[in-house]
């Protein structure tokens, strides 16, 4: 590999790699059907149920954006519509069981490839990696840091 890269390509193909492999690891364990922006949108709904609209504002998307979404997750059998408990009229996007359990198994996931990497590169590098990378994510102008959502690359 060219060891002159440029330092934000490198990263994006670094993601890009672990994305492959987490991808990989998620077909093996049975998960289908599944596309990128998912991921995205299960942090966000694991921590609270919203709706649609709510949803795109934290994916920083248009509504229909999220609409298409959140209809691909319900066809794959990642998401649920179900009415609200205050609003009957109002529907919130609620993650299966299915889906929990591939958070579960991308959890696994990324705990064994940060692992692995410990291994072929050595704790102290593979620590001295994290802080590096937590330190260029708190450079963000949010003032909530680490807490800030992924979102999509539009």
């Amino acid at each position: 590999m060219d060891h002159d890269i440029d330092f934000g390509i490198l990263l994006g193909l670094a993601y890009q790699q672990f994305v492959g492999e987490l991808h990989e690891h998620l077909d093996a364990a049975g998960f289908t059907g599944l596309r990128s922006a998912f991921g995205y949108a299960f942090k966000v709904l694991a921590r609270n149920d919203l709706t649609i609209g709510r949803l795109a504002e934290h994916l920083d998307m248009t509504h229909q954006g999220a609409a298409k979404l959140v209809d691909e997750m319900v066809n794959a059998g990642y998401a649920e519509r179900r009415p609200d408990p205050a609003d009957g009229r109002v529907k919130r996007v609620v993650l299966t069981d299915q889906a929990r359990a591939l958070m579960a198994s991308g959890s696994q996931f990324h705990n064994a490839f940060e692992a692995d990497l410990a291994t072929e590169i050595g704790p102290e590098a593979a620590a001295a990696l994290r802080k590096a990378l937590i330190t260029i994510v708190e450079r963000a102008d949010s003032p909530d840091g680490l807490t800030r959502t992924l979102r999509p690359l539009a």
